[in-house]
């Protein structure tokens, strides 16, 4: 992509913002542009977003009932998935998905809850409770 080619039409899920990207100058050399963002980013940024949404307020409803824990509903919440969540925490993806089960959370030592609240952003207590 050439500069003149970068999108500008902009983006709300950017929210104002800029986002560097790509493109070759008059030289051919690789360069970063700002970009406003595009249309069709948009639209695909906001369907993953609803994804998400989706699947919190349904991790919500099992947390609830008991079917599921707590950092089930906080993962989707902070628009993680199983992959993202066991990167940011440096466990394994079947560590994760186990711990999403309310028996085994139920049973978590101190230092693993601690790792899943910094790596969501919250507070051991707020990571076991869940909103009304």
């Amino acid at each position: 992509m050439e500069i003149k080619d970068v999108p500008q039409e902009g983006n709300a899920t950017l929210g104002g913002g800029r986002k560097a990207m790509y493109a070759k100058n008059t030289d051919g050399a690789m360069v970063i542009v700002s970009s406003r963002g595009w249309e069709v980013e948009e639209i695909v940024t906001q369907q993953a977003v609803d994804i998400l949404k989706q699947q919190a307020s349904e991790a919500l409803i099992r947390a609830k009932t008991g079917h599921a824990s707590p950092l089930e509903y906080w993962m989707y919440q902070k628009r993680m998935d199983l992959m993202i969540l066991a990167q940011s925490t440096g466990l394994w993806r079947w560590q994760v998905s186990r711990h999403l089960q309310p028996i085994h959370f139920a049973k978590l030592s101190e230092k693993l809850l601690d790792r899943y609240a910094d790596a969501l952003g919250l507070s051991i207590a707020e990571l076991k409770s869940l909103p009304q």
